[in-house]
């Protein structure tokens, strides 16, 4: 199917599609094949009422559920129990019309070809695992049928069984790039419109933002802190255009302290999921460290999605800010910090660093003696949790720098 959108051509097709309308036309002719083959050799039937009776209810159902087969979405799974029913039906009515030594010479069933369509619509509709289901079905009843196996139905079966498992398979990995090409043309669509977003922003809020910036800091006093405020909203909103996974912090007053402070919602903010979402759904890591981002926090990321079980996602976001307090709580509050998040085949690796005095040899020993347990639970203690590890490397005076990986087998546990 062709669209056009906003002057660019966009064709969307399914690859199965072809598959179901060649079906729907093999089922009617292969449906008269069966009566031609019938009635050119019907003087030979000891009981052709039977063989008609079956033809002319197998002529009907195949016109009568044409619509059926046209696509996955009208294939029930009434009808393919209801379809393979009457093909068996016919394989096991044959000896009762025909005579054992047209059988025994390798004569066609009733319904002949017709049995393969029926077989195919499992495939189609389910995938390989189906299809040999419906096949092995088959299979039974043609073995049934002749009494004994022999050298031709185990050929016809064979064939049967290794043409649906076949496209079965096909159909499934078709399913599964289709999948993928719808994705990644979200991906496409979301960076094109982020970056007409950035065009417009980058020409009208963040300037605004800058200069607001530039005065607050000169005017001094409450204005200062406005021009603060603005500086970080301006650093979010950037990432927010180049990266858009970090929501829309929020500017308010705090009557408590008589200043503006910046706020990010809260669920988001810590890593919290939707109610009425699954908790242990694959969660998106980037959109749980996003927020931390800011004026002296810098955040970087792959451009696609970093997915881990929503437990395991919310525990590595958690390690990942308690590093980060411990960096605003003893490298001080101007101290920079950096997020770099990696997605490796196997592993998630999220490293926090910043720019403070690093931390003396032997003090994290000490403060576990002390009975401050920050690094040792919060951090190391939730990756071990996970299967992962934690690990921190500090150099006094060049700052500190903590590894947290997370297994992608497994995680969550």
């Amino acid at each position: 199917m062709a669209k056009r959108e906003r002057g660019v051509r966009v064709v969307r097709m399914s690859v199965e599609q072809p598959l179901w309308r060649a079906l729907t036309a093999y089922r009617p002719l292969t449906a008269l094949y069966a009566v031609g083959l019938f009635v050119a050799d019907h003087h030979h039937f000891p009981r052709p009422g039977v063989a008609a009776g079956y033809l002319a209810v197998l002529v009907v159902w195949t016109l009568a559920t044409l619509r059926q087969v046209s696509g996955a979405a009208r294939c029930s799974r009434w009808f393919l129990g209801a379809d393979l029913g009457l093909a068996l039906t016919g394989i096991l009515l044959t000896p009762v019309a025909d005579s054992a030594t047209r059988i025994a010479a390798g004569g066609p069933t009733l319904p002949s070809i017709w049995t393969a369509g029926s077989v195919l619509a499992f495939a189609l509709k389910g995938g390989w695992r189906w299809a040999g289901f419906a096949s092995t079905l088959v299979a039974v009843a043609n073995v049934v049928e002749r009494g004994a196996p022999t050298r031709d139905t185990l050929h016809n079966v064979l064939l049967v069984w290794v043409a649906s498992i076949a496209i079965g398979y096909v159909v499934q990995v078709a399913r599964a790039s289709e999948e993928t090409l719808a994705r990644a043309l979200e991906i496409e669509a979301a960076t094109r419109e982020r970056e007409r977003l950035a065009r417009d922003i980058h020409d009208g809020v963040l300037q605004v933002l800058a200069m607001v910036q530039r005065r607050g800091t000169a005017l001094g006093g409450e204005a200062a802190e406005l021009g603060r405020m603005a500086g970080e909203q301006e650093v979010a909103l950037r990432t927010l255009v180049s990266t858009g996974v970090l929501p829309a912090a929020r500017v308010s007053r705090d009557e408590a302290r008589g200043a503006l402070v910046s706020t990010v919602d809260e669920a988001e903010g810590a890593g919290g999921a939707d109610p009425d979402e699954d908790p242990a759904a694959a969660v998106d890591v980037r959109t749980l460290l996003a927020p931390h981002a800011g004026s002296r926090v810098s955040f970087a990321e792959p451009g696609a999605p970093v997915l881990l079980p929503g437990p395991a996602a919310r525990e590595l976001a958690a390690a990942a800010g308690a590093a980060l307090d411990n960096v605003r709580r003893h490298a001080g509050e101007q101290a920079r910090a950096w997020i770099l998040v990696e997605d490796e085949p196997d592993e998630v690796i999220v490293t926090v660093r910043d720019d403070g005095p690093g931390i003396p040899e032997g003090r994290l020993v000490q403060a576990e003696g002390e009975g401050r347990m920050g690094v040792a639970l919060s951090i190391r203690g939730r990756l071990r949790d996970l299967g992962g590890t934690a690990e921190l490397y500090s150099v006094p005076g060049q700052g500190t720098e903590v590894e947290l990986r997370v297994p992608k087998n497994g995680a969550g546990r």
